[in-house]
């Protein structure tokens, strides 16, 4: 509910703080005395867009705060999805306009965008004028109304969870099929890559071995003329380094009888004549063994070739990286090849979760449609209270084509107030004052249901008087039993049954003009209602007419 609105410098407000109590409420006054100005306030603070007129002519800015008592609504997840303090008691709503141009919002003193502003300030309260059809003729607010009267929640719960399964397998599956047919166009081109790759039949660290390998090849004359040539240096006849070890090892041998150091040094040339000796007879036999293949030297020579054309066509510099291109090729097939079983599951699973999805909405279809006889009995019934006899109300359920969020329904509100007018939806055959006091009655319908938002009626009264006026007065005196209700209001019978009275008057300075607000005692209000009853002139007849509808 609405705890307090403090205004400052906005039009003709220079200072303004309005306590609220719970329960009905009313607001009088002449016309023209600034009731107005006060609602404009309080939608700016909600999230209404701001001009720079509004501020209070010579002042540099304007306050507005309203603060709002959430204890009834359950809003404690909206305050952590935005990162908000959460007081359930005491919310605080701030709007900041300056003469620069530049406004500022905050709730619970952290700065927030206007949007956070209108969607948390659009649960906690309805400025309903006597020309706002809106939300009357919002098909997600008429089914909402038909939804707490058949006590839909708890199936619509497991529905929407099912929901959310089903559309996440839509996605699921819509993505899968894109991927699929993204594939099979490339599929040709993967799959040759994949059998060019395969064919090549390729191993890790062949290229190094097979370059090393052409080298050789290449060069076998050189290689036979100088290994020809080191064995020949090592081990041929005449003073090769074989026969010259060999002298130099039995000279030392014969020093060391007498000369010990020489015994090292024999050691020393024993093991080089060995080691030369070895490898003479190594290159010896290795000379022999080299010969000139002109096939293998194709072969290794066009084996490279390979090599080179495939790493310059995909881009790459190794053979294991050859690999992993095939590798990859290969994965991308199999991921093709398993894409028809993936999409049979898929498609059998959202056709599981659509029976069931279905099936819930026909479940609370059924509710809906036991609950709209009830909800248009209870429309007509207050419709003709409030003066409109021949009003027409039908709740109209038709099936969607689909499933959404809130079952397979279309909703919609056909009214007629004659008898010679056909059903129409609300909005293209209500009138302004017919649209507020169906809204009183959808209101006083469902208050005793839900936690609704604070509602403000502004005039909605117009147009009507006597007894008509006294039973629209019963109805919001007994809507405000289940929550708030302020209605600014011009008719004695209606202010009468509010549990508070404000009075908005005009104060005159030498200066300027001044939108005041007060609260009434008791005592004062007998004046303003016989003021009411009797116009400029008041009647003693008017006063004890105020004593009796005010119960005194």
């Amino acid at each position: 509910m609405l705890k307090s609105l403090i205004i400052r410098n906005y039009v003709l407000i220079d200072g303004l703080d309005i306590r609220f109590e719970d329960g009905f409420s009313v607001i009088t006054g002449e016309t023209g005395a600034g009731k107005s100005i006060i609602l404009g306030a309080l939608s700016l603070v909600l999230g209404e867009r701001a001009d720079t007129k509004s501020i209070r002519s010579g002042k540099d800015k304007c306050t507005i705060e309203a603060v709002f008592d959430l204890s009834t609504y359950h809003l404690k997840d909206f305050f952590e999805a935005n990162d908000l303090e959460y007081d359930a008691v005491e919310c605080m709503f701030r709007r900041e306009l300056y003469s620069s141009g530049k406004s500022r919002a905050f709730i619970n003193d952290s700065p927030v965008s206007l949007s956070v502003v209108k969607e948390l300030g659009n649960q906690l309260i309805d400025v309903h004028s006597q020309h706002q059809n809106l939300l009357l003729a919002d098909t997600h607010f008429q089914l909402n109304v038909v939804d707490l009267m058949a006590h839909t929640g708890k199936k619509l719960a497991g529905y929407r969870d099912e929901y959310g399964k089903y559309l996440a397998l839509c996605d699921a599956l819509a993505e899968l099929r894109d991927k699929a047919l993204h594939a099979r166009n490339e599929e040709d081109y993967i799959r040759f890559q994949y059998e060019e790759l395969n064919e090549a039949k390729l191993q890790a660290g062949e290229q190094e071995a097979l370059e090393q390998e052409l080298d050789t090849l290449s060069h076998t004359e050189e290689i036979k003329i100088a290994l020809y040539k080191v064995t020949e240096l090592l081990k041929g006849e005449g003073a090769s380094a074989v026969f010259s070890l060999r002298e130099a090892f039995a000279a030392m041998e014969q020093l060391s009888a007498y000369f010990p150091k020489a015994k090292e040094y024999a050691d020393r040339l024993r093991n080089s004549y060995l080691d030369i000796n070895d490898l003479a007879s190594e290159t010896d036999v290795l000379k022999d063994d080299i010969e000139f293949n002109p096939e293998r030297l194709e072969w290794v020579h066009n084996r490279i070739n390979m090599i080179y054309s495939l790493q310059q066509k995909h881009k790459v510099s190794s053979i294991e990286e050859l690999i992993a291109k095939r590798d990859g090729f290969g994965a991308q097939l199999n991921v093709i090849d398993s894409f028809d079983e993936e999409l049979e599951a898929l498609t059998k699973s959202r056709q599981e979760s659509y029976l069931s999805l279905t099936g819930q909405a026909a479940e609370i279809t059924g509710l809906r449609k036991k609950a709209s006889g009830v909800v248009e009995k209870q429309i007509m019934e207050r419709m003709v209270l409030l003066g409109i006899p021949n009003a027409r109300f039908q709740l109209l359920i038709t099936p969607k084509d689909k499933p959404s969020s809130d079952g397979m329904d279309e909703v919609s509100f056909l009214f007629s107030a004659n008898k010679n007018e056909s059903l129409k939806p609300v909005a293209q055959t209500a009138s302004g004052g017919e649209i507020s006091r169906l809204m009183l009655c959808v209101k006083a319908m469902i208050a005793g249901y839900a936690a609704l938002p604070s509602i403000i009626f502004d005039e909605i009264d117009t147009g009507i008087s006597g007894e008509i006026a006294d039973k629209m007065a019963d109805i919001m005196q007994d809507l405000g039993q289940k929550m708030q209700v302020i209605t600014i209001t011009h008719l004695p019978q209606i202010a009468a049954k509010g549990k508070v009275h404000y009075f908005v008057y005009k104060e005159d300075t030498p200066e300027r003009t001044f939108t005041r607000i007060r609260r009434f005692e008791d005592g004062e209000r007998v004046d303003e209602i016989a003021r009411m009853l009797s116009g400029a002139k008041m009647t003693q007849a008017a006063v004890d007419n105020a004593r009796v509808l005010l119960g005194l």
